[in-house]
């Protein structure tokens, strides 16, 4: 694996910086450094996509075909990093990283045609209808159901823990289609318009107080053949194919680094990394992260040799959780008792509300609660333990 940086690459990263610095106000810089889940705020979010769709930046790893830079793996892997360091915003994922790819992959042309600059220009926001509940991890198991009925497939059923649903006006989702076989070859991916009559979503809040997830539910709700992607009944490929981008290629070093440093900065201020204890804690995560990104590096050199990132993410995702995890429940006891105040209106972007201690530890234990789901989401570490032990080690 050779990724040692180039001139072309520092010229690169160079031009990142200069548009950052042009385009990223403050107002999105807070956006981002106050963000404590998986998505920022909507609006800030929104906003700062549609700066990157004016530079013709909105879709890093997309082809140039269909909009995107066409750049190669490490000048996306460049970007990812030198945004994740100056705080900007997450761009919600579900369109630009993972329901844009599928139909790249397995859509048709008519799909692509219409549904891809939607993407890139914020006009579609996506939600994922994968889980369901009384299924856990055994996403095989799902029971919503499309029947055709004419030009339509008939759905009923629920999916629950759905990000960003009550933001969304579409959702990539899996239905069953057919009870014969096995599970998994009786599953179809399918394009559902939110506004569809028949359709509910009812909000979940997290014990940090955000409002990421939500259950949708589906009654009798009508949703045109032509929205397949894929073959009927073969929805699992196209899933299969969506998770390996949900799981790598969002820098992850960058974003734990720059945790990282904001508990450091955390501690230095409360003198707490005179301690033996605390500084050992504080290193031993530094280890573990410098561990992520090679990790991180390994999956950029399989999207350069294969150009997707493989079963390697499955890895990148489990050394990610863990990490983070380790940060945040290391800056709650660097912060001690006022971290436990409530004060969501606190970290609101543009809040006037004065938090009860200070400033720097107003979001620390939202991120640690909210975080503690990255065991689960995304495919649980179990999951991915096993998905390692077969693909990987060939066990």
């Amino acid at each position: 694996m050779h990724l040692e940086s180039s001139a072309e690459n520092y010229a690169f990263r160079d031009q990142v910086r200069a548009f950052l610095a042009e385009n990223l106000s403050e107002e999105l810089r807070e956006a981002g450094r106050l963000t404590t889940s998986i998505i920022s705020d909507h609006d800030a979010s929104q906003a700062w996509q549609k700066v990157l769709y004016r530079q013709g930046w909105a879709a890093p790893s997309w082809p140039r075909e269909h909009g995107g830079t066409g750049w190669t793996p490490m000048q996306q892997h460049i970007f990812a990093v030198e945004c994740a360091l100056a705080d900007v915003p997450i761009v919600t994922p579900t369109g630009l990283a993972m329901v844009g790819p599928a139909i790249m992959g397995h859509g048709n042309d008519e799909q692509k045609a219409h549904y891809l600059p939607r993407i890139l220009s914020a006009e579609d926001n996506w939600c994922q209808g994968y889980s369901e509940p009384g299924s856990g991890s055994d996403l095989a198991s799902l029971q919503t159901r499309a029947v055709p009925d004419g030009e339509d497939y008939l759905i009923n059923g629920s999916k629950i823990w759905t990000t960003n649903a009550h933001n969304a006006n579409r959702m990539f989702c899996l239905v069953r289609t057919s009870n014969e076989g096995k599970p998994q070859e009786g599953i179809s991916f399918i394009l559902i318009d939110m506004a569809s009559p028949g359709i509910r979503v009812e909000p979940i809040i997290t014990l940090a107080g955000n409002h990421e997830l939500n259950q949708v539910f589906f009654e009798d709700v009508r949703v045109p053949r032509e929205n397949l992607v894929g073959a009927e009944n073969d929805g699992w490929t196209v899933a299969k194919y969506l998770l390996e981008f949900e799981r790598g290629g969002r820098a992850w070093g960058a974003r734990l680094r720059g945790a990282h440093n904001r508990l450091s900065a955390i501690a230095e201020a409360r003198g707490l990394t005179a301690r033996a204890a605390f500084a050992r804690a504080l290193a031993d995560l530094e280890v573990r992260l410098t561990a992520m990104e090679y990790t991180e590096h390994r999956v950029i050199a399989d999207i350069v040799a294969s150009g997707r990132p493989g079963p390697a993410s499955s890895l990148l995702k489990l050394q990610a959780a863990t990490v983070m995890q380790g940060i945040d429940e290391l800056a709650v006891d660097a912060v001690a008792y006022y971290a436990a105040p409530h004060q969501p209106a606190a970290r609101q972007p543009g809040s006037n509300v004065e938090p009860i201690g200070e400033p720097d530890g107003v979001a620390v234990m939202a991120r640690y609660l909210d975080q503690r789901a990255r065991s689960i989401a995304g495919g649980t570490n179990e999951i991915q333990r096993n998905i390692m032990a077969k693909l990987v080690l060939g066990m």
